[in-house]
């Protein structure tokens, strides 16, 4: 019953609710390490939130499996123009951008099986970790010269790992979103992904923060969730959404339709969830 009440609120709340644009393209990677927390789900759910508010946002996807891609319903298969262009052969990111299909101000930049090589090839390049970084702010320029919309927000989803490819993810971003699941062994995998953060910060990228985490997969009915929560919440109050993601088999669903779960299931507990972590977003001061 408790939960019914929360959801019919937060409808009432974000019924036609616009967000508020940022008053500089904010580009955000999400990241961790760990895999199977919800990282994915989070890039795409949070991106068509703030696009359902009325923003432009753009979705990049530097994970070979795609999976932001399929969620999205886009093409990506091995002959699409994707971020393995724009990353090993220099393509400008205008040119492999495709709109979203049926959600107005969505874009995104796809990912495919070729991007696997990409760590390898990257090796030998110079400035190797730049190379989304100088992409991104190409598209930035060229978007603004040809009068197209700015961009408001930039997400940028990440493989499961520290390579080279979520090492250029975060040294193209100002902030960094950590979804962290609620069990445990998310605690310790945040731990080194600070840590590896902040050797990024200390020789790549001085102006990245930690500027929010995401608790997901929150099971209000287990004890652990709610300790894990708190001593998240205990060490990075000021980072930590008031937002939780409930587990939720619609979110878990929506990709196989080729949907996010904000256009699959509206009305469920998690689309509502993914919309008011998306306004927490806007409303937070960018670093």
């Amino acid at each position: 019953m408790r939960e019914l009440a929360r959801d019919h609120a937060r409808r009432r709340e974000l019924e036609g609710l616009e967000f508020a644009a940022p008053e500089a393209t904010r580009v955000i990677t999400v990241a961790n390490q760990k895999g199977g927390v919800g990282k994915t789900s989070t890039t795409v759910n949070v991106a068509a939130a703030l696009a359902m508010g009325g923003l432009d946002v753009l979705v990049v996807d530097v994970d070979p499996q795609g999976n932001a891609s399929t969620a999205l319903g886009i093409d990506h298969h091995a002959d699409v123009p994707s971020m393995y262009e724009v990353l090993v052969e220099s393509t400008p990111m205008q040119e492999v951008i495709q709109p979203v299909p049926e959600m107005e101000g969505l874009l995104c930049a796809p990912a495919t099986i070729n991007l696997s090589g990409a760590e390898i090839e990257l090796v030998s390049m110079v400035a190797r970790e730049n190379r989304l970084r100088g992409a991104i702010r190409d598209l930035l320029a060229e978007r603004e010269s040809a009068g197209l919309p700015r961009l408001d927000y930039v997400l940028v989803d990440c493989p499961p790992s520290l390579g080279l490819l979520t090492v250029n993810a975060l040294v193209a971003a100002r902030e960094v979103l950590i979804p962290i699941q609620a069990e445990y062994y998310a605690l310790e995998g945040l731990t080194l992904l600070l840590n590896n953060i902040e050797l990024l910060r200390q020789h790549l990228n001085p102006e990245l923060v930690v500027s929010s985490i995401l608790l997901t997969m929150y099971d209000a009915r287990t004890r652990l969730a709610a300790q894990v929560a708190q001593d998240v919440r205990d060490h990075f109050p000021e980072q930590t959404f008031s937002t939780t993601i409930p587990r939720s088999v619609r979110i878990s669903e929506a990709p196989s339709y080729g949907q996010t779960v904000l256009t699959y299931d509206p009305g469920s507990s998690g689309a509502l969830a993914y919309r008011a972590a998306a306004h927490e977003l806007t409303i937070r001061p960018a670093p």
